[in-house]
């Protein structure tokens, strides 16, 4: 519960139904962290021409830095809340080699 609290608004953690059914706190986070993860592809296709007029060209390749960085992460985490999610509903999984 508390890495999926972490993985949405600090708001969330307000919402008692959330804390009583981790099912209903996995689908929430799993449709918030899918949209970072847009709004993060969003971000880096237009950071370059969003800010070239007012950033220095070092500042705005830093940005796109951060959302080479901040991407994978993203998806990472997208795919393991999915997982949880997943046990959560009750689906069984057989280790692979």
């Amino acid at each position: 519960m508390a890495w999926l609290l972490d993985a949405v608004p600090p708001d969330y953690r307000a919402y008692g139904v959330l804390r009583r059914h981790p099912l209903a706190l996995a689908r929430m986070a799993h449709h918030h962290v899918r949209a970072e993860v847009e709004a993060a592809r969003a971000g880096y296709r237009g950071a370059a021409v969003d800010l070239k007029d007012q950033l220095p060209p070092h500042v705005v390749e830093a940005v796109l830095e951060v959302y080479r960085r901040e991407g994978p992460r993203l998806v990472s985490l997208a795919e393991s809340i999915a997982l949880v999610e997943r046990a959560l509903r009750g689906e069984q999984f057989t280790e692979r080699m």
